[in-house]
């Protein structure tokens, strides 16, 4: 049953991790901009919001993890 757990928590930081790198990467491309539309204004606050949701998740199955095992 642990290992159901752990593989389960693992697989989900996994993603979580995979999710904040593509977020990150799509703001480096933004900020590379000097010049951005309203739409990539958007995009940008609706990306830094996504980006800590995902840091705060990963923050949070992390210390978890000890309680649980």
């Amino acid at each position: 049953m642990d290992e159901i757990q752990d593989s389960t928590l693992s697989e989900e930081l996994n993603r979580l991790q995979a999710e904040h790198h593509h977020y990150a990467q799509r703001l480096e491309e933004l900020l590379q901009k000097p010049y951005l539309s309203v739409e990539e204004q958007l995009e940008e606050v609706r990306l830094k919001k996504l980006k800590l949701h995902a840091k705060d998740l990963m923050f949070a199955l992390e210390h978890r993890a000890p309680a649980v095992a």
